[in-house]
């Protein structure tokens, strides 16, 4: 029994390292964003993302995401909300059966719960933004070797991205962040985010940017193509 645990370890090891990570392959985000204005001082946000390894396939992460936010004027706002993200890590997708068990591909559910703080500000053209997150996160992991067992974890973490938004017309704009991530257990640098794009103003409450993103982790490196669509309509009542 137990030449047979030290081989199911030694086999699953060598499998995690003779998978493909992804870092040279070009992957793509297409995503969702809309604030959805229902009063004078509150609204909702509204998200959706789908992350791919590979260009619109080879899927990687779903995120959804939404929260209530409070207006306390025009440059602050505060956001309590949730999301849920269903992670494949893998950049191989494998099935293999070794004997009586099946060895596949591992899935990491999250339960998201997030408070953030937005702050904005204007110099000369460049429009600013501050965004600072914490974020409480309830994983769970399921076990490679047997699916019936499942792994649970909870992690926190901070994040803070600056924002610079320069128009270039009426119609088009170009956008840039930078946004880092703290975790709060364990290892404090958790990755890195710098990105820039295109955007066209389609109309007063839509816009569309396409753009680049270098995503840094520790151990890798990703460079992702994103196309991102913004929708803010005004829920308000004609009377408000």
């Amino acid at each position: 029994m137990r030449l047979r645990i030290s081989l199911i370890a030694l086999f699953v090891t060598t499998l995690g390292f003779a998978q493909e990570t992804g870092e040279e392959e070009w992957g793509s985000w297409h995503m969702y964003f809309g604030t959805n204005r229902i009063s004078n001082k509150l609204s909702i946000h509204t998200e959706g993302q789908l992350r791919y390894y590979e260009q619109a396939k080879n899927f990687n992460q779903l995120l959804l995401r939404t929260g209530l936010n409070y207006h306390i004027n025009s440059n602050a706002i505060v956001t309590a909300g949730y999301a849920y993200i269903n992670t494949d890590p893998n950049f191989d997708e494998f099935v293999v059966v070794l004997g009586d068990i099946l060895v596949e591909d591992t899935r990491i559910i999250e339960h998201r719960i997030f408070e953030q703080l937005i702050l904005k500000n204007k110099v000369w053209e460049f429009s600013f933004e501050h965004r600072y997150r914490l974020e409480q996160r309830f994983l769970s992991f399921d076990n490679p070797l047997n699916a019936d067992i499942t792994t649970t974890d909870t992690q926190h973490r901070a994040r803070y991205r600056l924002q610079v938004t320069l128009p270039l017309t009426d119609i088009f704009f170009l956008n840039f962040y930078d946004e880092i991530f703290l975790n709060l257990q364990g290892s404090v640098y958790g990755q890195n985010r710098l990105y820039g794009a295109l955007g066209i103003n389609v109309t007063n409450n839509f816009s569309i940017q396409a753009g680049y993103l270098k995503n840094h982790f520790p151990s890798a490196n990703f460079d992702r193509l994103q196309i991102g669509v913004f929708w803010n309509p005004d829920l308000r009542s004609k009377k408000e």
